[in-house]
């Protein structure tokens, strides 16, 4: 049962990839409050696995963070898009120009789950066509292929810190 009570709900800041809101509520313990929460479209990301155990990581200059960041192929869903190993496909090939012929569903994860709605969902790309990659314009990124072995290691000692791949490679590495 919920012990939150919503009041009423408004808009304070809107663009193409966020929207957050400030919630009048009764907290749990009867007092009055606000609670913002930082809307966001679910995302996707992909383990993408080739025939020699290696797996992609892409590089790139986060600007949220002030550092470079290598991650595991990820991004969100656009508006009306609904099938989320599609939207997975399209990133996988935006970003790295690697095609899959055999998709699984890994499962998802809650990121930030205190303060956004973001739901990201988890695939495993394997039977891997490797092309050329179309970036989106504000991106300016960089492909490494690794061992699976080789990207655990890179999480346990904190060189891979982004929390989707974090969850994402250590998921398939026990999986495995």
């Amino acid at each position: 049962m919920n012990p939150w009570k919503l009041l009423d709900s408004r808009a304070i800041y809107e663009n193409a990839w966020i929207r957050v809101r400030e919630d009048r509520v009764i907290r749990p313990d009867g007092t009055p409050g606000i609670y913002g929460v930082i809307e966001i479209p679910p995302s996707v990301v992909v383990l993408a696995l080739d025939e020699e155990g290696r797996i992609v990581l892409v590089g790139q200059w986060r600007y949220t963070r002030e550092k470079y960041s290598w991650e595991l192929p990820l991004g969100g869903a656009h508006t009306g898009e609904t099938d989320m190993q599609a939207v997975a496909a399209r990133e996988l090939r935006e970003e790295t120009g690697v095609e899959a012929a055999n998709w699984k569903f890994l499962g998802t994860i809650e990121a930030c789950i205190g303060v956004t709605t973001d739901t990201q969902w988890i695939y495993l790309a394997t039977e891997l066509k490797k092309l050329a990659s179309t970036p989106d314009p504000e991106e300016r990124l960089e492909i490494r292929w690794v061992a699976l072995e080789a990207a655990v290691q890179a999480v346990l000692n904190g060189e891979i810190r982004e929390g989707a791949s974090v969850a994402a490679i250590l998921k398939l590495q026990a999986i495995r």
